[in-house]
């Protein structure tokens, strides 16, 4: 059930209350009893927490989603780690007189 926010138009009287979405607006101020109560427009007072929403999914940037590796070798979407081969040592010239 939603909360609504009522507010007196001749004591000032604000006042939270929880009804049904079926229900009346209520009219008569609790307070001093006059038909100036009404209801206001409010902000919602709820949250959306999980996955799949934008304040959880993208709050701290993008994140890398980790790699599936498939036992099967043809299909391996990981590559084998290899190390560069060192490069050839240069021969001197040798100097014969």
């Amino acid at each position: 059930m939603p909360i609504y926010e009522y507010q007196c138009g001749s004591c000032g009287t604000k006042k939270e209350h929880l009804q049904k979405l079926s229900d009346e607006p209520i009219s008569v101020c609790p307070t001093c009893g006059s038909n100036t109560y009404t209801k206001l427009i409010s902000a919602a007072g709820f949250q959306l927490k999980g996955s799949g929403w934008y304040a959880t999914d993208f709050k701290n940037g993008p994140q890398s989603k980790p790699k599936t590796e498939i036992k099967n070798n043809s299909m391996s979407k990981t590559k084998p780690k290899t190390t560069p081969s060192p490069a050839p040592k240069a021969s001197t010239p040798s100097t014969t007189k």
